[in-house]
């Protein structure tokens, strides 16, 4: 199989002992990817509120599609082996379903409840996996992990009031979408560091043709408005960018610290719906985001 090997080939009695070092290069890269895939996630959920949800991801795709096959084709990356492209495959199925589901969820809910939601289980599944597969970040490390559970769980509104009821399948399909993206984030880590952006053009190969066959099914049309579709665009490139900066950090670092950092979206959607869309955000929930930028030191400094 592709992917990282010093996890899987140290034995893991040893693994328990020594603890991993994470460079500081991948947290960096890390950050930026959360931070993207937040304003990608607040612009789906935005076009999702016109047009359905399903073609609103069709559209993102199929912009990502055209942008990662053009630069595979640019720089000339060699094909990689089909562990490789099976990964990726799974993986941009399991995105292309996440997509759908969670821009269905922000048009119909909360998003400051549906984004925290989501970013839970997407955390908690390569965490769980990456430390199976012997993972052992430093103390510090842990700690900024389960803080940023716990940062998540707050901006959720699991404690406090919220402003905008959101329905209990609502939030049972945030926690889909949550975990068909902890999906995606392990997926991406199994591919072969030295595939370059093939694993993202595996995954866009994939989610398209599902996507075009949901579009179908649903007999969803584009309406007369540009904005939605502007909107649907724009998710496109900042969907591929953020996936472009996830697949670098987690090539270099640990999954079951990366995935946690990048699973950090929430603050910038979050931020958007409370700034446009005037969504209010409570005393509990302002704390959470708080909590989240100490977990992001805690995980920064545990990386020694």
């Amino acid at each position: 199989m592709g992917g990282r090997t010093y996890d899987r080939v140290a034995p893991v009695a040893v693994a328990r002992i020594v603890p991993h070092r994470v460079p500081p290069v991948p947290i960096l890269l890390a950050l930026p990817s959360a931070l993207v895939y937040g304003i990608a996630d607040y612009c789906g959920g935005r076009a999702s509120r016109v047009f359905a949800s399903a073609l609103v991801t069709f559209v993102g795709q199929v912009v990502s599609l055209t942008l990662v096959v053009g630069i595979v084709l640019v720089a000339g990356t060699p094909v990689p082996d089909g562990s490789t492209f099976a990964w990726g495959t799974f993986g941009g199925a399991a995105g292309a379903l996440g997509l759908v589901s969670l821009y269905h969820s922000f048009a119909n809910g909360a998003v400051t409840v549906v984004a925290p939601l989501s970013a839970v289980t997407g955390a908690i599944v390569p965490v769980a996996v990456g430390l199976v597969d012997g993972e052992r970040p430093g103390g510090i490390a842990y700690a900024g992990i389960a803080l940023a559970l716990v940062a998540v769980a707050l901006i959720s509104g699991a404690v406090g009031e919220r402003d905008r009821p959101t329905p209990r399948p609502i939030m049972a399909l945030a926690l889909f979408a949550g975990l068909c993206f902890g999906v995606l984030f392990v997926a991406l880590d199994r591919t072969d560091p030295d595939s370059g952006l093939w694993p993202l053009a595996a995954a866009r190969m994939s989610s398209v043709p599902i996507l075009f066959v949901l579009v179908l099914v649903l007999r969803a049309r584009p309406g007369r408005h540009r904005g939605p579709l502007l909107l649907a665009v724009l998710t496109g490139f900042l969907d591929m960018a953020a996936n472009l900066a996830y697949l670098e950090a987690v090539r270099g670092g640990m999954l079951s610290v990366v995935a946690v950092v990048s699973s950090l979206y929430p603050a910038s959607t979050v931020a958007l719906a409370f700034a446009l869309d005037r969504e209010r955000v409570d005393r509990w929930q302002g704390v959470g985001m708080g909590l989240a930028a100490a977990a992001l030191v805690l995980v920064t400094l545990g990386r020694a």
